[in-house]
């Protein structure tokens, strides 16, 4: 694929909150005559900016020029910019080759590819899973290096393309836009593991069923000796299991059938957890991980930045940090992982995915819920309204407000929880700034600074 970058007029569209045009940018540089960036952002707010510039990299920020897209013989587009933007048609009517950071791995990667998808606990199985691998291999266990990227926002993967051999093994997040754009070329991982499906990214898909098709595509481009990883436990997905196994290795895994050993060696709370686990082990024994080996690598399995994170503590009330929670389902999995009170904060960017099933369990779960954003007004009526509903709701204008609220409000035994059910980008830049800035009030409000 890299030949067809060679001594070509490359453009790369949008940058991206983790780097990933930052990366197809520089890789392209390597091969292309000319290559140009194109985003909708100010230089301020790309902090890759001089250094794309010093490898000769032309940016066009604040603005897409037309003239960029009919012009240029290559088309690389970042996943959040839909297939029928505008502007990606344009340079399909003028010929261009359109593809994506995740297609050109995909199509030069020398190694195995576990590529792990679904609605919740993906990140936390995809790192679970190198995890796991990383330290078999440090056992030698198995052979090779492994390596982890993708939608997680690790390594960027045009970066490691080049240090990953026949051997090796990379691990990937890899999201519903990432699997339409691997599908364009009938590209899919040797090994394909879901973790479940709930409604997601509606505003994008359109409905669930759409949503649902374009995680699906990633088992159905699966190479024939390639093998997938159903959860028995979810209704959807383990729906697909008379459809794949008639045309590959197809695993049902489900928490339910994990060994006590195992359980008792994983430090992460939580059901949910526990099916992430479930996920992993079968994907890792499938790579020749006995579960001995297993058992010995998860006490040092550590929960990710950002997911049920304890951030402080004081007169007997902790602060967790769960901005990771970009949906209800993982919300419900966050409250649920608790015994003691928990005091919700909620709410943000509107994705059009349903909150009543979450309303439901915060009014009976939640002591009070905290509600924030664009969708704060939508969760508390349906909250509210709830039979019997045992929740009291407040809406604050800001996270600074809602710490201050929640702290409040707080008792000796209590959690305070950060568990949005929403994306960020309504008042913040990723998850991982609301995170950050979450961590950053709940020290200072508790003296922890």
């Amino acid at each position: 694929m890299s030949e067809k970058l060679r001594d070509k007029t490359v453009l790369v569209m949008g940058l991206g909150k983790f780097g990933g045009g930052a990366d197809a940018a520089l890789y392209a540089s390597k091969f292309a005559q000319k290559v140009t960036v194109t985003d909708l952002s100010n230089r301020d707010s790309l902090p890759q900016a001089d250094a794309l510039e010093a490898k000769d990299i032309q940016l066009v920020l604040g603005e897409h020029r037309e003239s960029d897209f009919t012009e240029c013989d290559v088309l690389i587009v970042n996943p959040a910019i839909a297939e029928d933007n505008r502007f990606v048609r344009k340079a399909e009517e003028s010929g261009a080759l359109v593809t994506s950071s995740i297609a050109l791995f995909f199509q030069q990667c020398k190694g195995k590819i576990v590529g792990v998808t679904g609605s919740n606990g993906k990140s936390t199985t995809t790192s679970l899973i190198y995890h796991l691998l990383f330290y078999a291999s440090k056992q030698n266990c198995i052979e090779g290096n492994v390596f982890l990227s993708g939608n997680i926002g690790n390594l960027p993967l045009l970066e490691i393309l080049a240090q990953i051999g026949e051997n090796d093994i990379a691990v990937l997040e890899i999201s519903s836009f990432q699997a339409e754009q691997l599908d364009k070329f009938g590209l899919g991982p040797w090994a394909a593991v879901i973790t479940n499906l709930t409604p997601n990214h509606l505003d994008r898909h359109g409905t669930f069923q759409n949503y649902c098709n374009a995680k699906k595509k990633l088992f159905l481009n699966q190479p024939e000796d390639g093998v997938s990883f159903l959860n028995r436990d979810d209704e959807v997905s383990a729906g697909w299991f008379e459809e794949l196994k008639n045309t590959r290795k197809t695993v049902l895994y489900s928490s339910k059938s994990l060994p006590a050993e195992m359980i008792e060696k994983f430090n992460l709370p939580g059901e949910a957890n526990k099916s992430n686990l479930a996920a992993a082990a079968a994907a890792a024994e499938e790579l020749g991980i006995d579960r001995q080996t297993l058992s010995l690598a998860l006490p040092s399995f550590k929960a990710l930045p950002h997911r049920l994170q304890l951030t402080a503590e004081k007169n007997g009330v902790r602060w967790y940090n769960d901005s990771i929670s970009t949906t209800p389902e993982s919300t419900i999995a966050g409250a649920e992982a608790f015994s003691n009170p928990v005091i919700l904060i909620a709410g943000g960017y509107d994705k059009k995915i349903p909150f009543d099933k979450m309303a439901r369990v915060v009014s009976k779960r939640i002591k009070y819920a905290v509600l924030i954003g664009d969708t704060a007004e939508k969760i508390k009526e349906l909250i509210e309204s709830s039979p019997k509903n045992q929740c009291r709701v407040y809406l604050a204008g800001s996270l600074e407000n809602a710490c201050l609220k929640a702290w409040e409000k707080a008792e000796a035994g209590d959690n305070i929880l950060l568990s949005p059910a929403c994306a960020s980008y309504d008042m913040f830049e990723s998850f991982k700034q609301r995170g950050e800035i979450f961590t950053e009030l709940a020290e200072r409000i508790t003296g922890n600074d």
